[in-house]
């Protein structure tokens, strides 16, 4: 059995599906972070599965994919510096806990 462009897809879907679940269900902030990281990942397999079997002779999807590990690493980055500074002032990471207009 070879692997073809539809189990990448299904794959790639499956991960999205279950990133966005933990995006929108879970209220700790770094759980949010890591569910945001698991949607960029699948977005990359779709991207590199497209750029093998669609067009294979441009690397259009494997430059993509780097953009995509980049903005990636940038966004863990600066939210988890943020998560941390609310943390230090607020004590939790609770999103529906912080409200950023109180003091």
């Amino acid at each position: 059995m070879t692997l073809g462009l539809e189990h990448f897809l299904i794959l790639s879907s499956v991960l999205f599906a279950i990133g966005l679940y933990g995006a929108l269900s879970r209220r700790s902030a770094v759980v949010i972070l890591m569910s945001i990281e698991v949607m960029l990942g699948a977005v990359s397999i779709a991207m590199v599965a497209f750029s093998r079997y669609v067009v294979p002779a441009l690397l259009t999807g494997q430059v993509f994919t780097i953009f995509i590990i980049v903005v990636a690493a940038a966004e863990a980055t600066v939210g988890l510096a943020i998560i941390i500074a609310i943390y230090r002032r607020r004590e939790t990471i609770d999103v529906t806990k912080i409200d950023l207009m109180k003091w």
